[in-house]
């Protein structure tokens, strides 16, 4: 009996091998089956965002030799979760986008984006030039206009202004709409739907094409204090040798015509800077000063 049952569990034992050997193998990493997943935040005009993400994705891939994806996620926080459930293995993340992914995830940045010939930038608050608003505290009372509640210039920045200004905004805004993103708040100020709305410093810009007189019609009542610019991620797991390909390749591609025209297509960047995680930390004690939590942000008061 004992040597029947022996006999039985080495049998399932080499079924088992016999089984693991025959199991389909993920493609590797790269390849056109398993594609390297960039995933870019919903921060400006999707249509340009997509043209602009998927130039640098063909690029990239021409660089590193592999098969390189680009997708736009539907919100800030789905960009992060894409990257904590490795369904996105490079992330073009906003500041607090990223404060969120390297806390819950490990997710690591390699370059800063560069405007202006700076690493960091403002948010601001944008009114209408006949709206009769001068000063933070005329806002009580009216209808705001912020962006995700990931973003941070346009939503977490601008409500520590105001809370130091004595603007509660969670109490004193007769009602707040979401718009999503940049050029959406600039158009609502614009059209009247909403008296004030939080952007980065300018957005204004991004819809000056379609709107000429917009920078004549809507103004910057208030900016706030500086930020750290948004940047390109890694997810932990990945080789560190690739990871450092990755960060060359795209540093290569910033250095080149066709480079620079992507990269002002995706999010108006002018220019890439490697960086590591202590970048951030100047903005982080800003946070901690203002009490403001991650775990808070995450979850904004309605």
């Amino acid at each position: 009996m004992k040597r029947l049952m022996g006999v039985t569990i080495l049998g399932v034992w080499f079924l088992g091998l016999a089984l693991g050997a025959c199991a389909p193998q993920k493609p590797p990493l790269g390849s056109e089956q398993n594609p390297l997943v960039m995933v870019f935040v919903p921060s400006g005009e999707s249509e340009e965002i997509k043209r602009g993400g998927e130039q640098l994705a063909e690029l990239l891939g021409e660089k590193l030799n592999m098969k390189v994806k680009m997708n736009l996620a539907s919100s800030f926080a789905a960009a992060v979760e894409a990257m904590g459930a490795g369904q996105a293995q490079i992330g073009w993340l906003n500041t607090l986008s990223y404060l969120l992914a390297h806390e819950k995830y490990g997710v690591e940045v390699i370059l800063a984006t560069v405007r202006f010939n700076q690493t960091y930038y403002t948010g601001q608050i944008l009114v209408r030039a006949d709206s009769g608003i001068k000063s933070l505290a005329d806002l009580k009372g009216k209808v705001m206009c912020w962006v995700d509640p990931l973003s941070t210039s346009g939503y977490l920045m601008p409500r520590i202004l105001l809370k130091a200004n004595g603007v509660d905004p969670d109490t004193d805004f007769a009602k707040t709409v979401n718009a999503g993103s940049h050029p959406n708040v600039v158009k609502a100020v614009y059209n009247g739907d909403c008296d004030a709305g939080a952007t980065y410093v300018d957005a204004r810009g991004a819809v000056e094409k379609d709107l000429p007189d917009v920078k004549e019609k809507v103004v910057v009542l208030a900016t706030t204090a500086k930020i750290p610019n948004d940047n390109v991620s890694v997810v932990k797991d990945l080789p560190a040798d690739l990871k450092e390909k990755i960060r060359q390749a795209l540093l290569e591609i910033a250095a080149s015509e066709e480079g620079r025209q992507a990269l002002k297509t995706v999010y108006q960047i002018e220019g890439l800077e490697k960086v590591d995680d202590s970048f951030y930390d100047e903005f982080r004690a800003q946070l901690s000063a203002s009490g403001y939590k991650l775990e808070d942000l995450v979850k904004p008061a309605k």
